[in-house]
């Protein structure tokens, strides 16, 4: 498929669309506050839409279509647990975010207390998230690229990350908006088309469809209890952690600060939760499309952990051209998604490390900007190195390992500081630092990496007392961190940060600018 022109020619027309893009956005990106946040300028429709392209990774497109193919419904637990974190973050999350943070979440749980302890090991938890999504991201690009182009893999992932940091290091957040409303807009139209084209081949009845994969394939298809999660343990934990995972993320989170307020970064989320929910209705029939037109053999032949399930099926409905669109389209989708995680982990090293805690918050916007693309550089090829390391993983599986980092290390201090007075600044910092260090370890010590990256048999590690049989963390890091933040919060106290937690709240609810006038009577909460 290397020889493919027409591919070729759908994958350099973005390329140069997104380049333009960046050159645009470069000439109008000159402080901090364009580089991470756009100036705010973003309209809530718009942002939306970058949202939608955000979270509509290569987990969404090439993941889960690559998984309900081998495995039929239960790759549909990835669908849902992404989908119902959405109303966490509307009714929870985003307005105080908006209200009374900057560029990062640090600056909403560190508001209170004392900064740089807290600053600093939220950027740990951060940029742990960040490189468990840019591994899934990585390695689906490359696998594409090799797809597309003939390319031996590490060639395809060192091509990727170079692209990614043109977008970043030039454009900011303001280019990386604009490639994920492109990039939104034609995942939605292809994904609509491949859908489509499907159901022709069964009357335009999603219904003959599943029936025709369980005649194929046997009823288990249909059915839960596949080889998705080991166990029931391991399905609630898969669960716990996308959901909470998604109102925690930080390339999401970060993006309620490029809106003017709160109200228009309600509204961002309100259309992005629609487009999303959309689109997973038709990977759906994609990925039981995949499993019947072109069989889970082929797609594993393919390689790349399934993940090319869904290009597989457009040559197979489409042909050559709807073929180069989608690899394209699939291309877009996850290079943009690169860009806004490497820009929310510069976000964390710029703004939280460097600006807050090395330099004080005394850091000139020069020099900010100047450590914000050293940064890049170094994100970049990070990136670069883990993504070879994990070739072959499914991609829509690593994502899921990100969320369940991000729900034990950035969920819990999140909702404590902005919902418990008694939070104090040792609290947030261990429960950081635990649901962190918690995921990691027991993510090395699952089959995660014991068996599918260092090749140990499973037999072999099963009765080794270090063994732990999940594949993903959350349900023991998550109450932990939850457990470890209440526990130091009730034997220690802080008087700034009771003091400072009305004030924190007005803020919250109303807004800064409201906030900033004196003082209204108000009776004593029991609180």
């Amino acid at each position: 498929m290397g020889s493919n022109t027409l591919s070729i020619g759908f994958f350099f027309a973005f390329m140069a669309l997104t380049l333009a893009i960046t050159y645009w956005a470069a000439r109008r990106t000159r402080t901090t506050e364009h580089f991470f946040a756009a100036g705010g300028e973003v309209t809530p429709w718009q942002n939306g839409w970058a949202l939608a392209g955000d979270f509509l990774s290569a987990g969404a497109l090439l993941g889960i279509a690559g998984i309900v193919t081998s495995n039929g419904f239960d790759g549909m637990i990835y669908s849902i647990g992404w989908l119902v974190g959405w109303p966490i973050i509307l009714f929870l999350i985003v307005e105080p975010l908006r209200n009374v943070g900057r560029f990062t979440f640090a600056d909403v749980v560190a508001y209170r207390l004392r900064q740089r302890p807290v600053r600093l090991a939220g950027a740990l938890g951060t940029i742990a998230v960040i490189l468990f999504y840019l591994i899934a991201q990585m390695v689906a690009t490359g696998s594409l690229i090799k797809l597309l182009f003939g390319l031996p893999y590490t060639w395809s992932v060192v091509v990727v990350g170079g692209v990614m940091l043109i977008y970043v290091l030039f454009g900011g957040m303001l280019a990386t908006t604009w490639v994920q409303v492109v990039k939104a807009a034609l995942l939605m139209a292809g994904g609509v088309v491949l859908a489509l084209l499907v159901l022709t081949h069964f009357d335009m009845s999603p219904l003959k469809l599943f029936a025709a994969a369980s005649e194929k394939y046997g009823a288990r298809v249909l059915q839960p209890g596949s080889k998705v999660v080991s166990g029931r343990w391991d399905a609630i934990s898969l669960g716990i952690g996308l959901m909470f995972g998604t109102a925690a993320m930080p390339h999401v989170l970060m993006r309620a600060y490029t809106v003017k307020d709160s109200k228009a970064a309600r509204l961002s989320i309100l259309y992005a939760t629609g487009l999303i929910g959309l689109f997973h209705l038709m990977v759906f029939i994609i990925g039981f499309g995949a499993m019947v037109l072109v069989g889970p053999e082929a797609v594993a032949k393919a390689g790349g952990g399934g993940n090319m399930a869904a290009p597989l099926l457009a040559l197979t409905v489409g042909g050559n051209a709807f073929f180069g669109f989608i690899c394209a389209v699939s291309f877009a989708t996850m290079l943009a998604v690169v860009a806004g995680l490497t820009l929310s982990g510069v976000a964390t090293l710029c703004h939280d490390v460097w600006t807050n805690v090395v330099r004080n918050g005394s850091a000139s916007e020069a020099e900010q900007l100047r450590i914000a693309r050293v940064a890049t550089v170094a994100i970049s090829i990070l990136a670069i190195v883990l993504g070879i390391a994990f070739e072959g993983q499914n991609v829509a599986f690593m994502a899921g390992l990100a969320f369940s980092i991000a729900c034990a290390a950035n969920f819990p201090s999140l909702v404590l500081a902005i919902t418990w007075r008694r939070l104090t600044t040792s609290a947030a910092v261990a429960s950081i630092l635990v649901g962190t260090i918690s995921s990691l370890v027991l993510i090395y010590l699952s089959p995660t990496i014991q068996v599918d990256i260092l090749g140990k048999p499973l037999a072999q590690i099963e009765h080794e007392w270090w063994f732990v049989s999940l594949r993903n963390p959350a349900i023991i890091s998550m109450p932990l961190s939850f457990c470890v933040a209440i526990i130091l919060s009730l034997i220690t106290t802080e008087a700034n940060a009771d003091a400072t937690f009305d004030e924190m709240q007005e803020r919250m609810l109303l807004g800064p600018l409201q906030a900033s006038a004196p003082p209204r009577p108000r009776a004593k909460s029991a609180a």
